[in-house]
Parts: C-alpha cells; sequence; structure tokens
C-alpha cells in the first residue's frame, strides 16, 4: 500500500495528529504500538519545497522537518495521550537534534490540524515546563500543518522491514522499548518490539 493511498482512505470518525520528533522511523515504530492508532505514515511537512525528496530534506535546505502523521479512533485514543506519548518518547528540549541525529529536519514539532489540537499543546507545555518535568524548558515548536508530504515507499513501516538494520537495532528498537516501559496500558494487544 502506497503512503498516498494511506493517508486518503483516513476511516469516518478518524482524527488525524502529526509530530516530528527525530527520526521518523522511531516514531512511525512507536506509534505503530499504540492502541486506537489506525495509521502512521512517514513524511515532511514545515518546509517550502513541494513533494521534497529524502535526500532533499536531509540536505537541510528544505526547510521540512521529517516527520508521522497518524490517523486515530478518537473513541480509543486522544489527542492529548499521543502528545504525552510524543513528548515522552523524544528529546523535546534540545533543538533540532535527537541523539546522533543533528539538524533542522530533526527538530521536535507540534504539527496541529485544529484550533483544540493548539490549545492543548500549547497548555501542555505550559504545564511540563512548569513543572519541571524534562528538565530544561521545551524547544518544541507548535505551528500550523499546511503541507504533509508522505515520505518515499521505502521509509515506511520502516522498523516491520527492517528489523535487523543497525540503525534500527542500536536506536529504533531502543526507542520503541522506551515506550514500552512507560506505557504499557497504550499498547495494542500483542504489541512488542522483538529484542
Amino acid at each position: 500500500m502506497s503512503a498516498a493511498k494511506q493517508v486518503s482512505n483516513a476511516p469516518e470518525g478518524s482524527e488525524t495528529a502529526t509530530f516530528a520528533g527525530g527520526c521518523f522511523w522511531c516514531t512511525e515504530a512507536i506509534y505503530e504500538e499504540v492502541e486506537g492508532v489506525i495509521s502512521v505514515v512517514s513524511g515532511y511537512s514545515g518546509g517550502h519545497v513541494e513533494n521534497p525528496s529524502y535526500e532533499q530534506v536531509c540536505d537541510g535546505r528544505t526547510g521540512h522537518a521529517e516527520c508521522v502523521q497518524i490517523t486515530y479512533d478518537p473513541a480509543k485514543v486522544d489527542f492529548e495521550t499521543l502528545l504525552d506519548i510524543h513528548m515522552h518518547t523524544h528529546d523535546p528540549t534540545t533543538l533540532n537534534r535527537q541523539g546522533n541525529d543533528v539538524g533542522t529536519q530533526y527538530r521536535s514539532v507540534i504539527f496541529y490540524h485544529n484550533e483544540s489540537q493548539k490549545e492543548i499543546a500549547d497548555k501542555y507545555i505550559d504545564i511540563q515546563n512548569e513543572r519541571g518535568t524534562f528538565g530544561n524548558r521545551i524547544v518544541t515548536e507548535i505551528v500550523p500543518l499546511e503541507h504533509f508530504y508522505p515520505a518515499e515507499n521505502y521509509h515506511q513501516d520502516y522498523l516491520a522491514n527492517n528489523p535487523e538494520q543497525p540503525y534500527c537495532v542500536f536506536v529504533v528498537k531502543k526507542k520503541v522499548q522506551h515506550f514500552e516501559e512507560l506505557y504499557p496500558d497504550k499498547m495494542k494487544e500483542g504489541y512488542r518490539v522483538k529484542q
């Protein structure tokens, strides 16, 4: 199934969230395990180039961030839960960097789809900053989603299709395991990353 087809076939009553938080292979793999998530598509958003390629985005001059677009059933999982997972499964306090991945394409962003998502995100970040939850101030951008460009098909379901690829073994699987430890009650039945 192509990424474009996945984006356009959202079931009636579903809602959409779009987050950037480093390499989209990690973020996609995490949300694939969340109960209530219907589909996750890796892609690009936040930049000025139409239909960018992975190579263009990695070059760092398109303005796009690697991100995921999540279609979910709001009767099973709400936006605030998805946001909380996003914030706890990447570093929202470091500008333009996640681990060894450095550049604006790896920045932390909440691309809101409506005013309700914006209000929830603003309030969430204010509360977390006030509590000092993440140690340092959150640098996550909160911006309206203007365009989402699905990434090339070989990026979709990357961990599932490339479980032994070194980046998956040493980075993606560790992030998914971290999610599983933090949110065991939010996982789909029978999901768990293989060590």
